[in-house]
């Protein structure tokens, strides 16, 4: 069964929270992405270059949407990086929805996590 987005926005409010605990400050969906990046290569903190930023939300990113099926983690490149391929393209997604779609994604990568 499907939580109401009460019960989502509760959950999204509660991860909010700890990773406040943890940095100091609210992260918004680009930040969330950033460290589930940099979690999944295993380099932890480094001076990243703006590029490499992007990359690291990409493999966050990627991450998330391998529970249901939108991409599969197929290797590491020569550097440690994930590899991903695409299984299946992602729905089209007004502001709203992708935004939901995302963060319901970046709840279960951290429920797991658990």
């Amino acid at each position: 069964m499907q939580k109401s987005s009460v019960e989502n926005d509760k959950d999204w409010i509660k991860l909010i929270d700890k990773l406040h605990a943890l940095f100091g400050k609210s992260p918004d969906i680009n930040a969330i992405l950033f460290l589930i990046g940099v979690q999944e290569i295993g380099k932890g903190r480094d001076n990243y270059s703006k590029e490499q930023k992007q990359e690291l939300m990409h493999v966050g990113m990627c991450t998330i949407l391998c529970t249901s099926g939108y991409y599969e983690l197929i290797g590491k490149d020569k550097e440690g990086w994930p590899i991903f391929k695409e299984l299946k393209k992602l729905p089209l997604f007004d502001l709203n929805e992708q935004e939901i779609f995302i963060k319901t994604h970046i709840k279960e990568y951290f429920s797991n996590l658990e």
